[in-house]
């Protein structure tokens, strides 16, 4: 059994939740998307009830998606503000990669490449929206010209892609670094963990128990 004194809180109920439920609707919005994206994929329709479904609920699964996205940003965004610690960090993330944190900059409870993350996600999460409401005839036809609907498409399928790309790099840092996925599963992180890789923030919330 665990040593309870050396497990931190990290992660809310609520938050954890926040994050499963975004999660769940960015697989279906992805699924869903690239069903229509090429007739190659079109086979993955299947899973919505066809083309016609696919098409009618995609949109929706998107603004659902974009609305859980809304509640992680209101949580996180605070903590995900860059200071110059960031920087340095960015400096040294070769040290990252190689696995010698000894020779990083102390991180807070995120370090540089997760804000990043965080800010890329939130600015494509928005230029998908927007586009795609552009895109929704049934919807907002009227408010838009062919011309704006052409480049709709483009920015949509664009944003899609990198956003792909960077959910891909979180999934994948998030298995590579041992004991991060704890975090949203369980809500805690263990005390060694903590240290290695977000020291300042442990020495924070060593100071709040204190």
């Amino acid at each position: 059994m665990a040593d309870k004194s050396n497990i931190l809180d990290r992660y809310t109920t609520g938050a954890r939740l926040n994050h499963w439920i975004n999660a769940i609707l960015m697989i279906c919005l992805v699924l869903s998307g690239m069903a229509l994206f090429h007739p190659s994929l079109f086979f993955l329709t299947d899973l919505f009830g066809g083309g016609s479904m696919a098409r009618i609920v995609h949109p929706w699964i998107g603004v659902l998606a974009m609305l859980s996205f809304l509640g992680l940003f209101i949580r996180f965004w605070r903590y995900n503000l860059w200071t110059r610690d960031d920087s340095a960090w960015m400096r040294s993330v070769k040290h990252v990669v190689s696995g010698d944190e000894a020779k990083v900059p102390e991180a807070g409870k995120y370090n540089a490449g997760q804000k990043l993350v965080f800010w890329l996600m939130s600015i494509l999460t928005i230029l998908l929206l927007t586009s795609g409401l552009a895109m929704w005839d049934s919807q907002f036809g009227e408010y838009t010209t062919i011309e704006q609907k052409r480049l709709a498409v483009v920015v949509h399928a664009a944003a899609a892609v990198l956003l792909l790309i960077v959910v891909i790099t979180h999934i994948y840092a998030a298995i590579w670094i041992r004991g991060t996925i704890r975090g949203m599963t369980r809500g805690s992180v263990t005390g060694g963990w903590a240290w290695r890789h977000h020291r300042k923030w442990l020495r924070e919330e060593v100071g709040k128990t204190k």
